[in-house]
C-alpha cells in the first residue's frame, strides 16, 4: 500500500535574510503580542463602559501592562530555559554567565515565561516606577492601585497568554523545532529542513549543492521500519565538477551526510545510494535520491490548536461575566488545563535535551505538575472565598 498521506515540510525559517536577518518564529512572536494587547484594549475598555476618562485610563493600563508582558516573557521565558534545560551550559564559567541572555542562541522556555508573567503581574498590580521624584529611594517599587487586584490581571492576561502561546508554536513548527516522535502510522510530518541545511552546507565555504527539493516516492512502499520513501532532489552548482566527481561526491559524501540524519532519514550506513544523475540543458547537473524518511507527530502544531481552543473557553469565561468573574477562576482553570495538555504532549514529543533520554518524565511534564498542582488550589481557594462571601455562581 503506498504511502501518500504525509506531508514533506521543508519551509525556509528566515522570512529575509538580509541584515538584519528576519525569521518567522520572530515575526509570529511580535504578532502574538500585537494581537494580545488589542484583544486587552477590548477587554478592560469593555469593563470601563462608555465613560471616556475611564475608557482613556482603562487603554493607559493595558499600554503598561504590555511592557511589563513583554520583558517578563522573554526574561522569564529565557531564564527558565537556562536553570531547567542547560545550566551546565552557562554556569560553569564566566563567559557562559554573560550569555545567558544571548536570545540569538535560541532557548525559550514556556514554563519560565509563566513564572516571568506571574510576577511581572504581581509587580505590576502592587508597584509602580517613579522617575520623575528624582530620588534614588523613590524611584522604585512605590505602592500602586491600578484598580484591578492580582488576580484580576491574570484572569484578563491568561486569555491572550493562550494566542500569544498558539502563534509561539506556530513559529516553532515554521522553524521545524520541538518535534514529534515518530507517528508509526501513514500520516505524519517529514521535517526536512534540517536535512536541506545539512546537504548544502559545505564547511569549506565552496559547496556543492545549490538547491534540495523534495517529492513523495509513488513507485515504492514504506520500508520493513514504516518509514515513507521519498525522492530528494539535489541540484550542483555550476562549477568545474564533472559527473565522475559528482559521482564520487554523491557515493562518498552524501550518502554519509544522510546516515547521519537519523532524525529525519532512514539511510543506513556504508549503504550505496540509489540514485540517478543527469546533466540539463544548461549544463547543470541534477541528482535524483531514492531513499525513505521518518514521519513525526507534528506536535507543535497539536499545542498550537489546543492553546487556541483554550483561548476559546477562556474568552468565553469572561464573557458571561466580565468584571463581576470570581477572580482567580479563569487563571487556575487556564493553567491547570494548559499544562494537564502539556503533560500528555509532551508523550509525542522528542526531548529537547540529551539528559532527559534517561528520566521517567521529561522536563516539560516535571515541571508541568506544580503548575496544575498551583492551579488547583487556587481554584479551590476563591471558591471557597467566593460562596462564603455569597459572591459565587
Amino acid at each position: 500500500m503506498q504511502n501518500l498521506a504525509f506531508i514533506i515540510w521543508n519551509f525556509d525559517p528566515e522570512l529575509y535574510s538580509g541584515s538584519p536577518v528576519i525569521r518567522w518564529y520572530g515575526l509570529l512572536f511580535a504578532l502574538g503580542f500585537l494581537i494580545s494587547q488589542q484583544i486587552l484594549f477590548y477587554i478592560f475598555k469593555t469593563e470601563a463602559g462608555t465613560d471616556l476618562e475611564k475608557r482613556k485610563q482603562a487603554e493607559k493600563l493595558v499600554e503598561n501592562l504590555t511592557v511589563y508582558m513583554i520583558l517578563a516573557t522573554v526574561l522569564g521565558a529565557r531564564l527558565g530555559h537556562v536553570l531547567f534545560y542547560q545550566p551546565q551550559d552557562y554556569f560553569t564559567s564566566f563567559e557562559g554567565v554573560l550569555r545567558i541572555f544571548n536570545i540569538r542562541e535560541g532557548g525559550l522556555a514556556s514554563h519560565g515565561a509563566t513564572i516571568g508573567i506571574i510576577f511581572g503581574v504581581w509587580l505590576f498590580t502592587h508597584y509602580r516606577f517613579n522617575p520623575k521624584e528624582g530620588k534614588l529611594a523613590k524611584l522604585f517599587f512605590l505602592k500602586a492601585n491600578k484598580g484591578y487586584s492580582f488576580l484580576q490581571i491574570l484572569d484578563r492576561l491568561v486569555i491572550v497568554v493562550a494566542v500569544t502561546g498558539a502563534l509561539i508554536r506556530l513559529g516553532n513548527f515554521a522553524n521545524s523545532e520541538i518535534i514529534g516522535k515518530p507517528t508509526g502510522s501513514d500520516y505524519g510530518v517529514v521535517f526536512a529542513r534540517e536535512v536541506t541545511d545539512y546537504l548544502v552546507f559545505d564547511p569549506t565555504g565552496a559547496g556543492w549543492v545549490e538547491s534540495v527539493a523534495y517529492r513523495k516516492n509513488t513507485d515504492t512502499v514504506n520500508n520493513a521500519a514504516g518509514h515513507v520513501p521519498i525522492y530528494i532532489y539535489l541540484q550542483f552548482k555550476q562549477r568545474r565538477f564533472n559527473e565522475a566527481q559528482l559521482r564520487s561526491y554523491l557515493d562518498n559524501g552524501v550518502n554519509t551526510k544522510l546516515a547521519r540524519l537519523k532524525r529525519h532519514i532512514d539511510e543506513p550506513v556504508l549503504h550505496y545510494l540509489d540514485y540517478d544523475l543527469v546533466q540539463g540543458s544548461d549544463g547543470v547537473y541534477m541528482a535524483r535520491i531514492a531513499t525513505f524518511a521518518i514521519p513525526r507527530h507534528p506536535a507543535q502544531l497539536y499545542e498550537s490548536f489546543t492553546t487556541l481552543l483554550l483561548f476559546v473557553l477562556t474568552f468565553y469565561l469572561w464573557q458571561r461575566k466580565k468584571k463581576a468573574t470570581v477572580p482567580g477562576t479563569i487563571f487556575a482553570t487556564f493553567t491547570i488545563i494548559l499544562f494537564t495538555l502539556r503533560f500528555f504532549h509532551e508523550f509525542i514529543k522528542e526531548n529537547q535535551v540529551p539528559f532527559e533520554d534517561q528520566m521517567a518524565l521529561n522536563m516539560g511534564q516535571w515541571l508541568s505538575i506544580p503548575m496544575v498542582i498551583m492551579g488547583i488550589i487556587v481554584l479551590v481557594v476563591v471558591t471557597r472565598k467566593a460562596k462564603a462571601q455569597g459572591t459565587g455562581s
